[in-house]
This record gives C-alpha cells, structure tokens and sequence, in this order.
C-alpha cells in the first residue's frame, strides 16, 4: 500500500505561483508513474501532469507551459509548480501513484485563483 498526502493549495491571485507537494509514504518501491489531477466544480477530473521513473513528464494543453511537474525520489515527493494562475485553474488538486495504472490516491488540496 501506499499513502499519499498533498500540501502547498491556497489563494492566490491570477498570474501568482504555487507550488504544490505531494508526499508517498509506504511500498514506495512498487511506484513507477505519478500524476496530478484536478476536479473543478461542474468539470469532470482532468490529468494535467504525468511523470515516470525516468523523468519523463507529459501535460495537458490547459497548462503546458505554465506548469512544471517534478520528483525528488530522496523525499519520496512529487511537486507541481504552478505559475500564471488563472481563474480557471481553480479547482482541488490531487496526486496519484501506480505501477502501471493510478492504484492510490491522495485526498486533495484546493487552489482558488482570485482576485
């Protein structure tokens, strides 16, 4: 098993910065990929960043180039660097981790984007 626990949402004005952790705990071993997601009210679940063992990441359109997706494998963390923020980012954002499919899910952390 693993856990998964988010941390770094807030508010924040459009064009700010967050930076987002996601810390795994447990069979860490077991993991190979990582993403984040969010849920924004009214919207379905969207995949806006991946990243695998080799450090691979890939993005959604609605955040490429904004968002920057990393790993510290020492800290067992993943990070979301968020930059630009816009009213339409605003949503709660979650981690998950797997081997070849998302098997464990964090509860999510909420970002609104504000003035």
């Amino acid at each position: 098993q693993v856990q998964l626990v988010e941390s770094g949402g807030g508010l924040v004005q459009p064009g700010g910065s967050l930076r987002l952790s996601c810390v795994a705990s447990g069979s860490t071993s077991s993991i190979r990929i990582m993403g984040w997601y969010r849920l924004a009210p009214g919207k379905q679940r969207e995949l806006i960043a991946l990243i695998n063992n080799s450090d691979g990441t890939n993005y959604a359109d609605s955040v490429r180039g904004r968002f920057t997706v990393s790993r510290d494998t020492a800290k067992n963390t993943m990070y979301l660097q968020m930059n630009s923020l816009k009213p339409e980012d605003t949503a709660v954002y979650s981690c998950a981790a797997g081997h070849n499919v998302m098997d464990y899910w964090g509860k999510g952390t909420q970002v609104t984007v504000s003035l």
